[in-house]
């Protein structure tokens, strides 16, 4: 579950603001210079440089003016908006970085159930036109540059969306047009988890297929997604791969983290 923080500045003396919603905000002007609030225009926001890196989320989340120092940052994703939230990895428990709600709403999967996610049209934009900055933002966290791989339910989006993208069938439009358009919408469930990678099974399936006949397309090993995401990776972002690995272990601590579970009914919603 997300640590959600009230994105709040004071400025010379006056009552702490609540920051306008992310379209509002633009992190540079025409000339080059970074842009300020509109209630704050002598507090520009920051740019982030890595400054929580390596930190453990549970115990940043306990730390007083945690939410002062998170309001000062442009979001480090789209580098537009204010930060609102602190995003951390739910598997390593390591904070990634501070996001903008927007960034936010766009990183968090869109969970049917614990282990069943709808892959909806968004991760358009995490797996192909903004990939390089998605996935420098995942491998924030050391566990997962470490292992070269991602999220477990990223991981099952990533495997739906792009490594099975050739088995997802195709229906002439209805209206008598001769395009075809994919068929249904597409859903990845998985058994097991990442802490037992060998009895892990990924299952991507299509849910409202216009005919009816179309349902499970694969069923893929955690190893086997998690293999055919590192080869892409170099393909996709070699600087990411280039420093991801299990011989780049400069931002790891001395002694591994145990994986934080979370179990409440509310951090799987929010996942």
């Amino acid at each position: 579950m997300r640590w959600r923080l009230k994105a709040a500045r004071t400025c010379r003396g006056n009552t702490a603001v609540t920051e306008p919603p992310a379209h509002g905000w633009q992190a540079r002007a025409t000339d080059g210079r970074q842009t300020t609030s509109p209630d704050c225009s002598t507090a520009p926001l920051r740019p982030y440089n890595g400054e929580l890196q390596g930190q453990l989320y549970s115990v940043l989340s306990r730390k007083p003016g945690t939410s002062r120092k998170v309001a000062g940052w442009i979001c480090a994703v789209c580098r537009t908006a204010p930060a609102a939230v602190v995003d951390h990895c739910h598997e390593h428990g390591y904070v990634r970085a501070p996001v903008c709600q927007s960034c936010n709403t766009q990183e968090r999967p869109d969970h049917l159930y614990s282990n069943d996610i709808r892959v909806a049209s968004r991760y358009t934009r995490l797996f192909e036109t903004h990939t390089g900055d998605w996935l420098y933002h995942w491998h924030r966290c050391p566990g997962c540059r470490a292992r070269t791989t991602l999220p477990l339910p990223h991981l099952a989006a990533w495997t739906a969306h792009v490594a099975c993208r050739s088995l997802r069938p195709t229906h002439r439009d209805v209206r008598g047009s001769r395009a075809r358009k994919p068929c249904g919408v597409l859903r990845v469930s998985w058994t097991g988890s990442q802490n037992a990678p060998g009895s892990c099974l990924l299952t991507v399936a299509v849910d409202f297929c216009p005919s009816g006949e179309h349902r499970v397309l694969a069923q893929i090993p955690y190893r086997e997604a998690a293999r055919r995401f590192g080869t892409w990776l170099a393909e996709a972002a070699p600087a990411v791969a280039a420093a991801a690995g299990p011989d780049r272990l400069d931002g790891l601590p001395a002694r591994s983290r145990p994986v934080i579970a979370d179990t409440s009914s509310e951090g799987l919603a929010l996942f």
